[in-house]
């Protein structure tokens, strides 16, 4: 291996390929190969490197509720009528370069957060941007921005990713400020074509009971669900259950807690 050229390779932070050539120049066998082989493994190498460290960085700035998650492990017991065909047609983000919007419901612990967050992983592997917030801490963050002068930028910062993930939606009714802040957010995306994806426990047709103004959710819900795709979970909790144990068991850890996908 050629020390000056490698030296060079680190240089320009160009570390994968000097990590292929070090590999080839290695591997004797590697001298059989054409040059042009060899130079296409060595490029390829950084290519990859490079692409891998932009979905990390997508990931890790997306704060995903649920990071791990990925739409292949997906568990698709017949119980949670989630069909196969349903997510593998939204598996390629195009939803989210049209600015469609997904909304998903059921009941506390059937796998909603889990969903969300292996579509908001898949659109990172796409090269999408991607935020994920709580919707009542969002909105709490807003209204703290109108009294210390954030909140203009963080509008903006809600505007530009380009899919949006609103967490436990409905929670609770939204007072009037708090509704007048979601129509801001939910209008804002919806002008630049930006996708939302949300999740709630309540069903889309109870939804206007978590707004006070009737007008704004008439609003809201027109720019939300007119163009969303939907799914709508059933079957039991998948959270983790805990075994209970005396005070004296001490740290066993057989007794580890049971944990199946989703939350």
């Amino acid at each position: 291996m050629n020390y000056q050229t490698a030296e060079q390779l680190s240089a320009m932070k160009l570390h994968a390929m000097r990590l292929e050539y070090a590999r080839q120049d290695e591997l004797p066998a590697s001298e059989d190969l054409p040059f042009d082989e060899r130079m296409a493994m060595i490029v390829t190498a950084q290519y990859d490197a490079r692409q891998r460290a932009k979905t990390d960085r997508l990931i890790k700035l997306a704060s995903l509720r649920e990071p791990t998650a990925t739409l292949e492990n997906i568990d698709f017991d017949s119980i949670r009528k989630l069909k196969k065909a349903d997510v593998a047609r939204l598996s390629d983000c195009q939803w989210i370069k049209n600015g469609n919007n997904l909304i998903i419901t059921g009941a506390t612990g059937v796998g909603k957060t889990y969903l969300l967050s292996a579509f908001g992983r898949a659109a990172c592997i796409f090269g999408y941007s991607v935020r994920c917030y709580r919707t009542t801490r969002l909105l709490t963050d807003l209204t703290i921005g109108k009294g210390d002068g954030s909140y203009n930028k963080l509008m903006r910062d809600l505007v530009k990713p380009d899919l949006l993930i609103l967490d436990d939606f409905g929670m609770k009714q939204l007072d009037l400020p708090m509704t007048q802040d979601f129509l801001e957010v939910v209008e804002e995306r919806y002008h630049h074509q930006r996708a939302i994806a949300i999740s709630a426990q309540l069903p889309v047709k109870e939804w206007p009971s978590v707004f006070k103004d009737p007008t704004i959710a008439d609003a809201v819900l027109d720019r939300i669900v007119r163009n969303a795709y939907r799914f709508d979970l059933k079957g039991p909790s998948r959270r983790p259950t805990v075994e209970h144990q005396p005070a004296d068991a001490g740290d066993d850890s057989s007794n580890a807690n049971n944990y199946t996908e989703g939350k």
